[in-house]
């Protein structure tokens, strides 16, 4: 597989065979060569556990220190006063069942985030096939279920993120743009990494983080020596 000139570059300065201090691994990801956008930085941690199993779940969320760099769009599906108090807190978009075709059939998806009130859990499981697949479906562990949106939308708009496995066991997300520099990206990092140990699983047995690694959007991995 032929890589492009700037993944060569950068994978220049990546040791394969090295684990990395988070910072040092930052300080590199500044000194890669940039593309004409803001990278987002990922990371990409597995976990000794199996997804098939209930009890050995991950996920939560949290809330990053530095946000995420990225504007995230708000659909609240609430009435009356909850929708008022949903538009007065900045959600992006309020509504209830007139929502369901312009989603079903128009497949409208100009959207981040999906909050919605216990009462309208009725009608938004009837988008469950469409907003499942693509994780938008509100879930009260994601605190996206709830009758405080006012809440749910502050800590959304100031980098609320949500970490949860996927089926080989490993979660994904990103945690800040490469201008961020340093500092501030490892910032987020730890309060990451602080919170997917704390989420580990009782049933969990053996080593619970397996590898931990980080890379730009378009660019080469850094493996983090995690301790």
């Amino acid at each position: 597989m032929k890589r492009a000139k700037r993944y060569v570059e950068s994978a220049k300065l990546v040791d394969k065979t090295k684990l990395y201090d988070v910072k040092e691994a930052l300080d590199i990801i500044e000194k890669m060569p940039k593309p004409k956008f803001d990278e987002t930085v990922e990371l990409h941690v597995k976990l000794g556990v199996d997804s098939k199993h209930a009890d050995q779940q991950v996920r939560g969320t949290v809330v990053l220190p530095n946000g995420t760099g990225k504007t995230q769009r708000v659909l609240v599906f609430a009435k009356g006063p909850k929708a008022e108090e949903a538009e007065k807190a900045g959600a992006d978009f309020v509504g209830a069942e007139e929502l369901i075709p312009k989603i079903q059939n128009d497949n409208w998806f100009d959207y981040d985030v999906v909050v919605a009130t216990p009462d309208m859990m009725g009608v938004v499981g009837r988008l469950g096939k469409v907003l499942g697949p693509k994780g938008l479906m509100p879930n009260p562990k994601s605190g996206t279920v709830t009758m405080d949106v006012t809440k749910a939308i502050s800590e959304i708009k100031s980098g609320k993120v949500e970490y949860r496995l996927d089926k080989t066991n490993i979660i994904h997300l990103g945690f800040g743009k490469v201008s961020f520099g340093a500092d501030k990206l490892a910032e987020n990092y730890e309060t990451i990494m602080n919170a997917i140990i704390k989420a580990k699983p009782a049933a969990a047995k053996g080593q619970y983080i397996k590898s931990v690694a980080i890379a730009t959007t378009m660019g080469p991995s850094l493996f983090i020596d995690q301790k």
